[in-house]
């Protein structure tokens, strides 16, 4: 407990110390993505430190919660929906239907040759036939001015109702990726998931009717006013002056402490339940099957029913951040889904931290995304103060100073290297 509150003070005062030097804008900045980041910690952590579930698919589960964020809160294009919306529906509806009468087909066949053959031509004859009435109705959606939109759209609704909906897409997906991959070894889990996660970029990517793809859904609502609302409105302007702030300023840190405010309390009823669950037989129970499966199951447990379960929890939480993510960007970029934010430093976060540790978790999180926003800057300044005394068209200043745009991969490493070296259990061990 004791060394835990002076860690959490310790990240306190190097977001203090950041706001003085850096500006409270950015100290802000840092704190929402810190935030999130923390709660994509939380989530992966019910996997790996409760279960012991290899997950490097992480990416794959905030696409789907930024593309939750789309779906709910954007307004239907109503274009796009009668020149195609009710086939493209139909079109997926039929596809589901395709994949729900093979697997009825398989457990009526007789098994042999010929149950094979005739799947396959089922299969292939409804593969043709889907293609044919899904394609027809993409492309006249797609037609639909795609310079704008392009797409069906969402529902309309508040985006806040999008953060729940991520997590329920999230854990859709877990559940469809769980019960084909759970059950494998730890190297074939990561790599279903890896895979899969790749493969729902690159249909957020291409697929332009669902979220626009690589054309991006920008200018998504928000939860809290917007700064020039508030530079208009005569009492916040009163406000900002008694606080000795001009207004762009004010409206600004305003807005930044309403999201922090948002996300710090989804973060603190996220954790409260985790730490419920760890607390918990189920979490006690978790533990022992990650810690000894064979002994698990000798004592009637079905380790892969519970892996399921706290595969599916886990992604959950990563897709709510994704959606949170995604509303406080203000817009809906596939291209920005790469492996090294979303599954790597997620990672380190956890690590860091302390598997199996909530609280570990959340301070992996914030101490992780501080470093790889302020060791860029503060590695230029480095290279700065290195190269000053040299000449200025000496071939090792030039190295140096770009060498310095590798700081953050170099910092995540050695801050690794120094955890697992010298605390490998994390800065706050599991208890």
């Amino acid at each position: 407990m004791t060394r835990g509150l002076i860690l959490y003070a310790l990240m306190a005062l190097l977001l203090l110390v950041t706001g003085l030097t850096q500006g409270w804008s950015v100290t802000l900045t840092i704190v929402n993505y810190g935030l999130i980041s923390a709660i994509m910690a939380l989530g992966v952590n019910l996997q790996w430190g409760f279960a012991g579930l290899f997950n490097i698919g992480v990416m794959g589960f905030v696409a789907l919660g930024g593309l939750a964020a789309v779906l709910t809160s954007v307004p239907p294009v109503a274009e796009a929906w009668a020149a195609g919306g009710v086939r493209l529906i139909g079109a997926l509806l039929l596809g589901a239907a395709i994949i729900a009468g093979a697997m009825l087909l398989w457990a009526r066949l007789p098994k042999g040759k010929l149950a094979g053959l005739v799947l396959l031509a089922y299969l292939v004859a409804g593969f043709f036939l889907y293609r044919w009435v899904f394609d027809g109705a993409v492309e006249r959606v797609e037609a639909i001015n795609p310079a704008a939109t392009g797409y069906l759209g969402g529902l309309g609704l508040p985006i806040l109702v999008s953060w729940p909906l991520g997590g329920v897409l999230a854990a859709g997906a877990a559940w469809v990726i769980g019960k084909t991959a759970l059950g494998l070894r730890s190297d074939y889990l990561a790599i279903a998931t890896l895979g899969i996660a790749e493969i729902i970029i690159a249909v957020l990517k291409n697929e332009d009717w669902l979220a626009r793809g690589v054309k991006n859904v920008a200018g998504l609502p928000r939860p809290v006013p917007y700064e020039v609302d508030l530079q208009q409105d005569p009492a916040f302007l009163e406000r900002a002056a008694a606080w000795g702030m001009d207004a762009v300023t004010a409206s600004s840190l305003t807005v930044k402490l309403a999201y922090a405010g948002l996300f710090a309390a989804v973060l603190v009823v996220l954790l409260i339940l985790a730490q419920m669950a760890l607390a918990s037989p189920w979490g006690r129970m978790m533990r022992a099957i990650r810690d000894n499966e064979v002994a698990a199951e000798a004592m009637g447990k079905d380790v892969t029913r519970r892996h399921l379960q706290v595969f599916i929890l886990g992604s959950a939480v990563v897709g709510i951040a994704g959606a949170m993510m995604t509303t406080l960007d203000g817009q809906l970029t596939p291209g920005t889904y790469q492996p090294l934010r979303f599954t790597f430093l997620v990672w380190v976060m956890v690590i860091v931290g302390g598997s199996g540790n909530n609280f570990g978790s959340v301070l992996g999180g914030m101490l992780i995304w501080w470093l790889w926003v302020m060791v860029e800057p503060m590695g230029l300044w480095l290279m700065d103060v290195i190269t000053s005394g040299m000449s200025e068209g000496s071939w090792l200043r030039g190295h140096l100073q770009d060498a310095a745009a590798h700081m953050r991969l170099l910092t995540m490493g050695l801050v690794l290297l120094l955890v697992l070296r010298f605390s490998p259990r994390g800065l706050l061990p599991e208890r």
